[in-house]
């Protein structure tokens, strides 16, 4: 069948959990060597391209636009068991082939699909459900919201704006398409765009994921209080157990950015009450652990998520923990899990993910500084984020380019983002071009902020403060 055989796709929770760790382990042999990819970075980007997804099952288009699938699997992105709704609406499809809103659906369960199970080989179905869908009701919006959900979460940002563009042409009050709008101009870096696109969702589709993408603009922009109280807000109302998850989470985040362990903590704990197999509000749970010293609870959990779901983030995290650790057999621990991260990084670009801004912070870590500098400067050719400025100034200092890097790594930090490891990165550089006074307040900021940004770069911002006080 074009576009798709809806019954060879998609697998069962259960399956779906081990396949993807077999995949990951397998392409990690066949991988190119360990690479460590910067947590901050790397949340940030998946908090964006989860956003994307979870904007997505509220929209059902207008009405008479497409023949309507069952009730099992209407509400397929809206929560609940993902494989189940997909395996039901491939059910459908197999009844009534021509259901071009259908083909949408399925399209854009699969990019959720591929973001929950931490599986790019998902992308690849999507877009050929996606194609299959306009290929039977060409420009239909639904699969145009759609395509603009998989380009945003392949890291297209350029094309996801120009397709939530078109779908709005045609639906202004299409929820996906507002929302994936937002995610586009927000990690292209044009902030004021995306600040103005949030209001106007706002007014048109008010709900959990407008408000969610409003907060982010705003924490950007470094308003943190209006930031929280729009989370508040969203959850609040939220109603669904996936909805309370995703916020409590967002609000847990926040507060982790600020240093605000405890608060943290509460909120991930509220996300668990509403779904104990949300993965990031384990991961988050994991992160304010050990921040708060308990090094060992984190660790667990992270060994637990890392065997469900291979994403860069948990890997990092717990590589990180146990080269903190430094006990027997932790270095060989972390590069397992550093490996994994090279090989979640080959199987995203096999996907058709762009994955330069991950291999520009990983190189520049633990790799191939000239590497690092060459994909840094391809992203930054496509656009000009905060997170691209902050990777292109670390790439320029690892290759000892320290003026070069000063100018990116203010940029980073100037529309007022409160991020520890931006303002670690801007202290390093700063002390690297003989800034000493400006680097201590950029380190001392970092610790300031959020102690626990990470255990290797708290320790290096740590080191090199005493170092500037002992040459004062």
């Amino acid at each position: 069948m074009p576009g798709g055989d809806p019954a060879a796709a998609g697998e069962g929770r259960a399956g779906a959990r081990g396949a993807a760790p077999r995949r990951f382990a397998a392409a990690a042999r066949r991988g190119r060597g360990p690479r460590v990819v910067s947590c901050a970075v790397l949340l940030a980007v998946a908090i964006t391209a989860g956003s994307v997804a979870v904007g997505g099952g509220r929209d059902e288009g207008r009405a008479g636009t497409a023949d309507v699938a069952p009730a099992a699997v209407a509400g397929v992105l809206g929560g609940g068991d993902l494989g189940a709704g997909i395996r039901s609406l491939q059910g459908h499809l197999r009844a009534q082939p021509r259901d071009f809103g259908g083909w949408a659906t399925l399209g854009t369960a699969y990019v959720e699909q591929a973001r929950t199970q931490g599986d790019p080989s998902r992308y690849p179905q999507a877009e050929r459900a996606l194609e299959r869908s306009l290929a039977l009701e060409p420009g239909n919006e639904q699969a145009l919201a759609g395509q603009a959900a998989l380009a945003a979460a392949r890291h297209d940002f350029t094309g996801a704006l120009a397709y939530a563009d078109r779908a709005l042409k045609q639906n202004p009050y299409s929820e996906r398409a507002l929302c994936s709008r937002i995610d586009a101009l927000v990690e292209l870096g044009r902030y004021e765009e995306a600040a103005g696109a949030a209001a106007t969702a706002d007014r048109r589709r008010p709900g959990v994921p407008v408000f969610t993408r409003y907060a982010y603009v705003r924490e950007l922009r470094g308003d943190v209080r209006t930031a929280r109280e729009v989370l508040q807000r969203a959850l609040d109302s939220a109603s669904s157990p996936a909805d309370v998850a995703y916020v409590a989470t967002a609000l847990g985040q926040l507060a982790w950015n600020q240093g605000e362990y405890g608060t943290a903590l509460t909120y991930y704990a509220r996300a668990l009450a509403a779904d104990d197999d949300h993965l990031p509000a384990l991961e988050g749970r994991a992160r304010a652990q050990a921040a708060s010293g308990d090094r060992a609870g984190a660790v667990e959990t992270l060994e637990q998520i890392v065997v469900r779901s291979p994403l860069p983030g948990p890997l990092v995290a717990l590589g990180e923990l146990y080269e903190d650790r430094g006990t027997d057999g932790d270095r060989a621990k972390a590069h397992d899990q550093y490996a994994l991260v090279d090989a979640w990084t080959a199987l995203a670009r096999s996907g058709g993910v762009d994955a330069d801004l991950d291999t520009a912070l990983a190189a520049a870590d633990h790799g191939d500084a000239g590497e690092a500098l060459r994909a840094a400067r391809a992203e930054w050719d496509r656009r000009h984020s905060v997170h691209t400025a902050d990777a292109l100034a670390w790439a320029l200092h690892v290759n000892g380019r320290d003026e070069e890097a000063l100018p990116y790594a203010r940029r980073a930090t100037a529309t007022g983002y409160r991020n520890a490891a931006f303002l670690y990165h801007r202290g390093m550089i700063e002390k690297a071009t003989g800034h000493d006074r400006a680097a201590h307040g950029s380190l001392n900021a970092a610790l300031e902020l959020n102690p626990g940004f990470s255990p290797l770069g708290a320790r290096a911002a740590r080191a090199a403060l005493k170092e500037l006080e002992a040459a004062r």
